[in-house]
């Protein structure tokens, strides 16, 4: 039985979605361009418990989110939804305060949509923070981890449907979060005293926390945080050819870990307290890296 004209369309439509995307990427840099002029070299995506950088920048231009063509506003708390062009420890940067999150409803492309827009508009290196549970030991509430690695198991890859014109299909991911740029993290951390370690950062898709017996497997595979962000942007910034560095802030014991039952919260909450640490570890990691 030959398959009805709906139904070719409806198996052929979300590999479209990036497609679509494009379609508004011209759009949105054009709106960055007339409102911020160049892009900035650096620019940083505040998850939650770095929302109190963006008190630190000196503003020059911003925008929301629902001004900018494609960009979709968060519904989460903590997440502003705001663009920010301006001056973070005297260096110009360019901040998204909060993103959208892949258990909203929305695709992977809207997700790192922002990502694309930002590469295209001449962005070459990438800031992307969140907050996580902490799997390993030794992490605490309150500490930072630098990415050095991760592991997808949102079910999903940002990546799949055609590939934009002129980028790669294939992305090799052996370095995802850049060396050097961690580096600089780590000197950041010893020059404000905050305590940082490195790590391999795990993603699902929430939005439920996980299970005891999952942060077990996890542990089992390598992971020492888990999150439901970061992974997607950073594979398309890959993909787009931007140096990327993450960090974690921890805010809770993963499941299994602790006696107190997690709630989002706790996870604010957390974060509040680290807020002030988070602004001096970024403050100096962007002084250290400038405009390069």
């Amino acid at each position: 039985m030959k398959p009805t004209p709906v139904a070719r369309h409806a198996r052929s439509g979300p590999p479209l979605a990036p497609l679509r995307h494009l379609r508004q990427l011209t759009a949105a840099v054009r709106r960055l361009q007339a409102g911020a002029g160049p892009a900035p070299a650096l620019a940083l995506v505040l998850g939650s418990g770095f929302a109190g950088v963006r008190d630190a920048v000196t503003v020059e231009w911003s925008a929301p989110f629902a001004r900018l063509p494609g960009f979709v506003a968060p519904e989460v708390p903590g997440h502003a939804g705001a663009v920010l062009v301006g001056r973070l420890a005297g260096v110009r940067v360019c901040v998204l305060a909060g993103r959208a999150h892949y258990y909203e409803g929305h695709d992977l492309a809207t997700v790192t949509y922002p990502v694309r827009v930002l590469a295209r508009w001449g962005v070459r290196l990438l800031v992307l923070t969140n907050a996580a549970g902490g799997i390993h030991p030794r992490l605490r509430p309150g500490d930072f981890l630098a990415l050095r690695d991760h592991i997808n198991f949102m079910g999903a890859h940002p990546l799949r449907g055609p590939a934009p014109p002129g980028l790669e299909r294939f992305v090799d991911l052996s370095a995802v979060y850049d060396a050097a740029l961690r580096a600089h993290l780590h000197a950041a951390a010893r020059e404000t005293g905050v305590r940082l370690r490195a790590g391999v950062y795990l993603a699902v898709s929430g939005p439920s926390y996980e299970t005891p017996a999952e942060i077990r497997a996890f542990a089992r595979l390598g992971a020492d945080a888990v999150g439901m962000s970061t992974v997607p942007e950073a594979i398309v910034a890959r993909q787009c050819g931007l140096r990327v560095a993450g960090l974690s802030c921890i805010t809770n014991r993963a499941a299994g870990l602790s006696d107190r039952p997690i709630t989002h919260a706790e996870v604010l909450t957390v974060a509040g307290q680290i807020r002030e640490r988070a602004t001096r570890l970024l403050g100096a990691f962007v002084r250290r890296v400038g405009g390069a």
